[in-house]
């Protein structure tokens, strides 16, 4: 069609063309048809949350939940979300399917620039709900949105794991799925209106609009082109991203899926380290002095002080036996891990959690007797407690000759103080995880019990006066601990806590070495030689039998 215009005295005519070409392509978790683009669920909407943990207020961390397929348009809303936190720097917890492959790339690029951590991980809303209209529930509370995240079942697939890849620290953990696979191209017809200006017989183009989009089909193939595996290759090492996670790609069908095993994605430097959401969402994170940075305190409401204020720390007592009322006594569990890395031959430990108090020893012996000769090592996590207690319990594991480490056991199924909560053989099936690990008070007495102790970089150990010093001086001198433990603990302000930094408690000789519970627990540690006694072999009808987790 050919229409006609004079202006100025020069002959302008506008031609309408179509023109058909790739303009666009994206990694896709899975096409079912070879004629239209694949399916993946609603576009990614990003919503700022605070953690609804209890007592938690009045400072809590926040994070970006990152929900739903990446598209064109991700990045766009990406930056309007980062330029309404004003500069602040909370982390982003991703579950994706994939999407567009250049607003994977854009996003990754942001999220680099701006220095902001990322996990694998689903949040948990409580009260609103983001695609709720109108809702006040959380109105006067400083939050537009509360909630709790977790790694069970969230996903990073297909371009998502390029995303994922501009993190500073990144985690996916054991309990969510990360995975890639060869990219499906997606061709796209565009309609273009193109306007020309015939000056001295010749054509100039003076402007091109596209006025129409129409899919015109998509394609799976093992081929990726050279062109965009030198582009992907150039920003995975950008990125610190070894070429292993590349050449997985290049290696997967379209039409399938390729779960990067955690232990694999650390030796290609996809993750950096083991850890899981918690890591960057725990309540604990908002404990320490200074806090993490995607912390953030909410005064109070006027009228509302008793629900939000913390109690006020009490001045040490001889010796300490402050119990917290949202913390039970210190209760004692069997836990074999669950992976697919270890079955049928995977590691046991104590699980140690709760306050210490003056019946903790006894507790500790009577599980101790239930084991026999076995030396597990004993996985703790407590606020403290009970000076007394903690020094009685800090010898028997030095009587027992078992290894001490910080973290916390989540278990898989129910929780063993459950009713309904029965364990085989008595042992329940779990997991440690550092980042969400403590030991606060007395809980450093019991730990220097262990004969090789640890307390990973993410897990935290705080101290502060407790009492009954010339006793704990004697038993840190048999327990081979050096008086700068004391030292640091008399330094403390009486209604402060003071937290260590891995090198301070090696110095001090608290710890045996910088590494984590992994070194206790980690799934492939049965896999070494000699094999850690805390490794037992399950035969393999005794494995079907469990229940199956998804990884």
């Amino acid at each position: 069609m050919v229409s006609w215009h004079r202006l100025n005295g020069q002959a302008w005519w506008m031609v309408i063309c179509l023109a058909s070409f790739l303009v666009m392509e994206h990694a896709a978790l899975a096409a079912n048809t070879k004629k239209s683009a694949p399916d993946l669920g609603p576009t990614m909407r990003f919503v700022v949350v605070r953690n609804s943990a209890p007592g938690c207020e009045p400072t809590c961390p926040e994070w970006i939940s990152a929900e739903g397929s990446i598209e064109a348009g991700t990045p766009a809303l990406f930056k309007r979300t980062l330029k309404g936190l004003g500069g602040r720097k909370l982390p982003v917890v991703v579950d994706s399917p994939g999407g567009n492959v250049e607003a994977a790339l854009a996003l990754g690029r942001l999220l680099r620039k701006n220095k902001l951590d990322i996990a694998v991980g689903k949040t948990r809303f409580t009260g609103c709900q983001p695609d709720a209209k109108d809702c006040k529930e959380n109105d006067g509370k400083g939050a537009r949105y509360f909630g709790n995240a977790y790694a069970g079942g969230a996903i990073c697939n297909s371009a998502c794991p390029l995303m994922f890849a501009g993190g500073i620290r990144r985690v996916v953990g054991q309990w969510a799925f990360l995975g890639v696979h060869q990219i499906t191209y997606i061709r796209t017809k565009l309609q273009y209106r193109t306007t020309y200006r015939v000056v001295g017989g010749k054509k100039k183009i003076v402007s091109k609009k596209i006025v129409g989009r129409k899919n015109a089909g998509s394609y799976k193939t093992y081929e990726m082109s050279k062109s965009v595996e030198k582009r992907l290759a150039a920003y995975l090492n950008e990125m610190g991203v070894g070429q292993a996670v590349l050449e997985t790609m290049k290696n997967t069908p379209a039409s399938s899926i390729q779960q990067l095993a955690p232990y694999d994605m650390l030796q290609a430097k996809l993750v950096t380290s083991l850890d899981a959401v918690d890591l960057l969402t725990a309540p604990t994170l908002c404990n320490t002095d200074p806090v993490a940075a995607n912390c953030r305190e909410i005064p109070a409401p006027a009228g509302d002080v008793v629900a939000y204020a913390k109690p006020a720390p009490a001045a040490p007592v001889e010796p300490e036996t402050g119990q917290r009322a949202d913390v039970g006594d210190m209760r004692f569990v069997l836990v074999r891990g669950r992976s697919f890395l270890c079955d049928p031959n995977c590691p046991e430990w104590i699980s140690a959690e709760g306050m210490i108090s003056a019946q903790t020893p006894e507790r500790l012996r009577q599980l101790r007797d239930t084991i026999g000769d076995r030396r597990l090592p004993v996985v703790i996590n407590s606020p403290g407690g009970d000076v007394l207690g903690a020094l009685a319990a800090g010898r028997l594991i030095r009587e027992r000759k078992l290894d001490v480490a910080v973290a916390r056991t989540d278990f898989i199924g129910c929780e063993p103080d459950k009713v309904d909560c029965t364990a085989e053989d008595g042992v329940h099936v779990g997991l440690t995880i550092d980042a969400s690990g403590a030991c606060g008070a007395a809980c450093p007495i019991m730990l220097a019990g262990g004969v090789r102790r640890l307390v990973g970089p993410r897990a935290q150990l705080t101290v502060h006066p407790i009492g009954l010093e010339q006793r704990v001086k004697t038993y840190l001198r048999d327990m081979a601990v050096g008086s700068g433990l004391l030292v640091a603990m008399r330094s403390v302000p009486a209604s402060r806590h003071r937290q260590l930094e891995p090198e301070m408690m090696l110095k001090v000789g608290l710890t045996t070495g910088l590494g984590s519970a992994d070194e206790f627990t980690g799934p492939t540690i049965c896999k070494s030689q000699p094999m850690p006694e805390n490794c037992r072999v399950v035969s393999t009808s005794e494995v079907q039998a469990e229940a199956a987790v998804k990884l």
